[in-house]
């Protein structure tokens, strides 16, 4: 299949908001990649790059040599070439990476070059969405959803899930098992806005109320004797971690695959903020020395396989005992049994008085359904608002393009008179509010650079966020975590606006 079919199936799913559309675009570019090609063709399309990473960043594709003239470029070369850059180290290795994508991109077209770029550096963002994604492959293989994402889920990644659908149907679907030593999609929470809500949505199920740490999401497997380690995305850390190996390996049973957290904790027991246990994990430089200064608690809450026995498809109250029965209570997340909305609450308030995120209800009835955000499990966290200045606006891609998306958000600085700027989120908006937005920010336009357009700082904004972390990429050397919006606020002027200082003392309360 030509990289240039791919790129015009890309181009017709950017450009439309329907999702029928969407799907039958994708479908048809499924359809068209030959056997050996339709797990790389998946992978494109949603975005994905089969290698994950190649060393190759967003700077040193800003100089690009002369497109090619006509399209010759097929899936399989790409993905060969791709795989060439991957694997490429030592000395000299960077000078040669250099070499090898500009020999790549020297035989795409213009249009190929952008779609290349995009992937490669993660920004390539077109509408497939996840969900959109595994509707195709149902729909190109003529198979149900159902059967399309349970692969998907145990397979970890689209791809493999494709192959099994175009050549063998349901049949080819259903071979696809958990894999001790493969990585499964971990299942998702929703949101509550509190804990009776979450509680009263499980109506008379039973649940168990959970902690929810602020840690990295885990997936350990262990066989004959090994340990692997998985992130929420599926990169194994495993090395980085020689704690929680060791932790794995005093569990009792032979082969193992559970779910859990891994946390920084300081000398009382309380979280260590979040970005030391994120730097932890993300680096494998001298780990002997990480492990004395970071080290890491382990702490599981569900299990998808122990001893030969699959437990996804099990009642959650099935898989929690079996849990029990291999792991100590020290390497459990803290967790209470109950259907009382006032003992529930209790505990919410006992994890956050121990700065912990919140909890996450379980209904104990549900089997472990990965790779989406079920009724099964339900997080309530305390959630933090603020009044915010808007400073600049992004324009969007995808069913985006057109329209001003990705804000820039500033608290207002007493002191200078000016604003600082707290990160950007195009979380929570509707289509009426990009609408809107767009509108309103031309108006204020003071100035554009690049895709960003500077407004005037008069548009106040309310926005939700889960909490404030430090960062050395903002002036005020702070960021908000998981902002969205919420509202925007015409009965407020920038004046009215929260301060810099307000957002330090809630950074100090958490």
């Amino acid at each position: 299949m030509l990289l240039s079919e791919l790129v015009a199936a890309s181009a017709a799913t950017s450009a439309t908001r329907s999702r029928t559309a969407k799907v039958e675009a994708l479908a048809g570019a499924l359809r068209a990649a030959g056997p050996e090609e339709v797990a790389t063709a998946t992978a494109y399309l949603s975005g994905v790059l089969p290698q994950r990473r190649i060393g190759v960043s967003w700077r040193s594709l800003g100089t690009l040599p002369a497109p090619a003239a006509s399209p010759t470029l097929t899936l399989s070369v790409v993905d060969r070439q791709l795989e060439a850059v991957a694997a490429l180290g030592g000395v000299g290795s960077a000078a040669s990476r250099t070499a090898a994508v500009e020999a790549l991109f020297a035989q795409a077209t213009a249009p190929e070059q952008d779609f290349l770029r995009r992937l490669i550096t993660g920004e390539l963002r077109q509408g497939a969405l996840d969900g959109v994604m595994l509707k195709a492959i149902s729909s190109a293989a003529d198979v149900p959803e159902t059967a399309v994402r349970r692969a998907v889920m145990l397979s970890g990644h689209a791809g493999p899930a494709a192959v099994a659908a175009m050549a063998g149907g349901v049949a080819g679907l259903e071979d696809i098992g958990l894999v001790v030593g493969r990585p499964v999609r971990p299942m998702l929470a929703a949101s509550a806005p509190d804990v009776a809500t979450a509680l009263h949505d499980l109506g008379s199920r039973g649940a168990v109320v959970d902690g929810k740490l602020d840690g990295i999401r885990l997936q350990a497997h262990r066989r004959d004797g090994e340990v692997r380690l998985f992130t929420r995305s599926l990169d194994e850390i495993t090395d980085r971690l020689p704690e929680v190996v060791a932790a794995v390996l005093e569990l009792e049973g032979e082969t193992l695959v559970l779910d859990g957290e891994a946390i920084a904790l300081d000398a009382a027991g309380r979280p260590r903020p979040f970005q030391e246990t994120a730097a932890r994990t993300m680096s494998s430089l001298d780990v002997s020395r990480l492990r004395a200064e970071v080290p890491l608690s382990t702490f599981f809450f569900d299990a998808l396989h122990i001893d030969g026995d699959d437990l996804i498809d099990l009642p959650a109250g099935e898989r929690f005992a079996r849990l029990q029965a291999v792991a100590p209570e020290s390497l459990l997340v803290p967790r209470r049994l109950t259907a009382s909305p006032d003992q529930a609450q209790a505990f919410f308030d006992e994890l956050i008085a121990a700065g912990h995120e919140g909890v996450v209800v379980k209904d104990l009835t549900a089997p472990y359904a990965a790779g989406r955000r079920g009724a099964g499990w339900v997080k309530v966290k305390p959630r933090h608002t603020l009044d915010l200045v808007v400073l600049a606006v992004e324009w969007g891609s995808g069913r985006r393009r057109g329209l001003l998306s990705n804000i820039h958000l500033g608290a207002r600085d007493p002191e200078t008179g000016g604003f600082v700027m707290l990160g950007k989120t195009f979380k929570g908006m509707t289509d009426a509010m990009l609408a809107w937005q767009t509108e309103r920010f031309l108006a204020l336009e003071t100035g554009r650079s690049g895709h960003v357009v500077h407004v005037r700082p008069e548009q106040v904004v309310e926005i939700a966020f889960d909490g404030v972390q430090t960062s050395s990429r903002y002036p005020g050397g702070m960021a908000l975590r998981f902002a969205r919006v919420l509202r925007y606020r015409d009965d407020k002027t920038a004046d009215e606006a929260d301060t810099v200082e307000t957002v330090r003392r809630v950074s100090g309360r958490q």
